[in-house]
């Protein structure tokens, strides 16, 4: 028997709205009803470029679009500073929530969202699209099978220059809040582990044309006695890494690196000590295939949550452990002390 479709409200209609779009247009059996913005013309916006034309447009409040369009789920795309407004209204009007990141901006806001979540019986989930990528799944798969034996460092460097502007260009801690927000929870899925506590040293260079600390270096110390170390800079113009990060892992059995694109590398020792080395091996690491990453992938198992009653890997519950460690890391930053990390 065929199910009537999900009626989702994209609420925010700025740059990023144009990936959810695309994204859920592909979706059978969910419908984009509502488009809300705080200024009208961004959701005529989208509508036009997204062929959303049977999408009402409404600018006159959350709770309005929702009830006029009967939603079942809310797409928050807000920024970060509307996150909590947002989630708790669309969650206490009945709504099932999926947001962008960070959750919000303060890990007491986050803790809020997530009771409120509980409250209402209903799903909120964070979008980490980077889960949703078949080089990470399978480096994660390799690790976490044992490929290496027992993790004991992993190590992650980002390293973009990116001239966004707006509300980016002006936050205290713009690189650990709105950026490493994803390369920290890289980390705990591809490790499979949880931090323990962090000390972090964050910085604006003179060459940065962000207000904030837009440069960092923080050392987690992880649940199984490993330690996670993240480098990365928003401000480095030349030579890039990927958006995903650099990375390295190592074990008592060897050496692993995804260079955040599509080369998935190892080395495993293959011997005794001969001389100075022992000899190593070439350890394939194995790609699955998947039908939809990044965004799309993220949207579809939560969609897929809502029609099943279950929970998507994203779930506030588990993203405000992530959170927990971005905090954290922004108060050891300022502070210039070693934090524990608590959610």
């Amino acid at each position: 028997m065929s199910q009537d479709p999900i009626k989702i409200v994209l609420a925010g209609c700025g740059k990023q709205a144009g990936a959810w779009a695309n994204a859920l247009n592909e979706v059978d059996d969910a419908r984009i009803v509502g488009l809300y913005d705080l200024e009208a013309e961004n959701a005529r916006g989208l509508a036009e470029r997204h062929g959303l034309k049977d999408a009402e447009v409404h600018d006159d409040g959350l709770g309005s679009a929702i009830e006029r369009t009967a939603a079942d789920v809310v797409c928050d795309l807000t920024v970060p500073e509307a996150h909590e407004a947002v989630t708790v209204e669309a969650l206490g009007r009945g709504c099932h929530v999926i947001g962008e990141k960070p959750m919000s901006t303060s890990l007491d806001s986050a803790r809020r969202m997530v009771e409120a979540a509980r409250r209402a019986g209903r799903l909120y989930a964070v979008m980490q699209n980077r889960r949703y990528m078949p080089a990470i799944v399978g480096f994660r798969d390799f690790l976490q099978g044992g490929g290496l034996g027992e993790i004991e460092e992993i190590h992650a460097e980002f390293y973009v220059g990116a001239h966004f502007g707006g509300f980016r260009a002006e936050m205290a801690h713009p690189l650990l809040l709105d950026m490493a927000v994803h390369t920290l929870d890289q980390a705990r899925f591809i490790g499979g582990l949880e931090p323990v506590a962090v000390y972090c040293h964050s910085f604006n260079p003179g060459r940065s044309w962000y207000r904030g600390d837009a440069s960092a270096v923080a050392i987690f110390e992880m649940d199984n006695g490993a330690v996670f170390s993240y480098r990365g800079s928003w401000c480095a113009d030349g030579r890039n890494t990927s958006w995903e990060s650099h990375w390295r892992a190592i074990g008592p059995e060897g050496s692993a690196t995804w260079d955040g694109h599509a080369e998935l590398r190892a080395e495993t020792i293959a011997g005794p000590v001969e001389g100075l080395f022992p000899p190593k091996a070439e350890t394939e690491i194995p790609v699955p295939e998947m039908a939809h990453s990044g965004h799309a992938g993220g949207i579809r198992e939560f969609l897929a949550c809502v029609r099943n009653g279950t929970r998507p890997q994203t779930h506030c519950e588990d993203n405000i452990k992530t959170m927990a460690m971005v905090f954290a890391a922004v108060e050891s930053a300022d502070t210039g002390r070693r934090v524990e990390v608590q959610a």
